[in-house]
């Protein structure tokens, strides 16, 4: 145990560079400017005036960034048709942009050990009752047998804690093992196809070799941006209570060539209106300064964790209507990002914000590491992170989409077609990226129905496939042909073909 500890703080010493955080700073100033966000939210008016909330829908709805004195406008809106307004206005920006899909995915912890003491999370290095738990190479096989072969999951959100044990080269090589599995199924083979990696910050040259594994998108939260906040729920000591080794994590991760990267907060770490218009400045930041801004933003809620007062006592928890006001804006303000709300939540939160853009969502989802191989059914606190407010199912979640009218989309092909950073951006300004991508969510929407749906959410999802065809031969005609070929050839038993 003691040699552990020796190593864990020789590994801690060497990991922050501090010349890459200086590089991206203006004279030792942080892009978040704590007193500029209070300003423009003092500013905004108290009960906004309804021409000008609808000059500032309208400028969404044509697909484009809201400036973050638009958003603190927004924040202020209390009157209720003003606000069913920017519910609308938000979910047909969604479909504008996005058309009526939802991406599914896993969220998969491979490991929990850590040597940060965060006070909100279940994997704190001082609580002694987590069990901790890496997988070894076999592991991660037996787990992907089941998301891939028994689930159908096409994509994943692969989850590393910040220790010695699961540092840059078993990222890599867990990807690498990721990638390896084929399984078989009754119309041919199932096999992840993206896996997006939410992981500590790393060096430029460490965020390289995770992207040459075939890395989708990198996640790094935030937590909370309020620097007073951070540094109370980071003690001192650990990696994670440096502010800026954090802060300027995805400027690395994009220097070093990853195309796509999410951001996110923790709501309820501190005062929500501060967090979403630090969030709007860090996209924001990163487009100017980078070139591309976020490709995902999560927004999650704090929520119960083993041995974590605050995770349930928190004098900033944010209530359900004010959770749906930050969906609502983060669709308005950056209408192109794609939005994740997990099963954190809710099945009915999650259900309504489908309806306020949201355009991915996770299923069938277990956080305990090993959880899918285990076939653990009763969640405990002392082997995940949280627990989990929505249970359902792959299948129970796409029969509910189903019939809200939404599709279910598997599609990973433009990120083996080279659509992503500012080419996926540009896309989906323009609102091709939705329609194009269309064709390839019916096809593996079509793909997993065969593979892998019980013959009731078959039934219920026959009407939707039926009607989204033909609304494909209306407009998008001179692509049919092609789209109806491949449709068939997936009926037929051929597997992983995109457009």
């Amino acid at each position: 145990m003691f040699a552990d500890t020796l190593v864990a703080k020789s590994w801690v010493d060497r990991r922050i560079q501090e010349d890459e955080i200086s590089k991206y700073m203006d004279s030792d100033k942080d892009f978040i400017q704590e007193a500029g966000i209070e300003e423009d939210l003092l500013a905004a008016p108290k009960e906004p005036d309804a021409a000008l909330v609808r000059s500032i829908l309208a400028k969404s709805l044509d697909i484009k960034d809201l400036t973050p004195k638009e958003v603190a406008v927004l924040i202020q809106v209390k009157d209720p048709e003003l606000l069913e307004e920017m519910r609308q206005t938000a979910l047909a920006v969604k479909l504008k942009v996005y058309d009526n899909r939802i991406v599914t995915f896993a969220p998969f912890y491979l490991g929990n050990y850590c040597v940060n003491r965060c006070q909100y999370c279940g994997f704190n290095a001082d609580n002694k009752e987590a069990h901790r738990k890496v997988l070894s190479d076999d592991e991660i096989r037996r787990e992907i047998a089941v998301l891939a072969g028994e689930i159908g999951h096409k994509r994943l959100i692969a989850v590393y804690g910040e220790h010695p044990k699961n540092d840059v080269d078993y990222i890599v090589n867990s990807l690498k093992t990721i990638y390896s599995v084929k399984m078989k199924t009754k119309n041919g083979f199932a096999s992840i196809r993206r896996i997006n990696v939410n992981a500590p910050p790393f060096s430029i040259e460490d965020f390289r070799k995770i992207n040459a594994a075939g890395l989708g998108t990198y996640q790094i939260f935030q937590e909370t941006y309020h620097r007073q906040s951070y540094d109370r729920l980071h003690p001192k000591g650990t990696i994670k209570n440096h502010y800026r080794w954090r802060l300027y994590g995805m400027h690395r991760a994009l220097e070093a060539g990853i195309d796509d990267v999410g951001i996110g907060v923790l709501f309820g770490l501190y005062d929500w209106r501060y967090e979403l218009m630090a969030l709007i400045h860090h996209t924001q930041e990163l487009e100017r300064r980078l070139g591309v801004g976020a490709h995902t933003i999560s927004f999650p809620r704090i929520v119960s964790a083993l041995n974590s007062e605050i995770s349930g006592n928190s004098p900033y928890l944010v209530n359900d209507d004010d959770f749906k006001k930050i969906i609502m804006i983060l669709r308005l303000a950056v209408p192109y990002v794609g939005l994740i709300i997990t099963a954190r939540e809710k099945a009915a939160i999650r259900n309504e914000a489908v309806m306020m853009g949201v355009t991915q969502m996770d299923a069938s989802s277990h956080i305990a590491v090993g959880g899918y191989s285990d076939h653990v059914e009763e969640q405990k606190k002392d082997n995940q992170q949280f627990i989990l407010g929505d249970t359902r199912n792959l299948s129970e979640l796409i029969g509910d989409l189903a019939d809200m009218g939404f599709i279910t989309s598997f599609c990973t092909a433009g990120y083996r077609c080279g659509r992503t950073g500012t080419s996926i951006m540009n896309l989906l300004r323009s609102g091709t990226e939705g329609k194009f991508c269309k064709l390839n969510a019916v096809l593996t929407f079509q793909e997993w129905l065969d593979d892998f749906a019980p013959e009731r959410i078959k039934q219920q999802a026959k009407p939707l496939i039926e009607k989204e065809i033909a609304q494909i031969k209306v407009k998008n005609p001179k692509a049919y042909e092609t789209f109806i070929n491949y449709f068939n050839r997936i009926r037929q038993g051929e597997r992983d073909l995109y457009l």
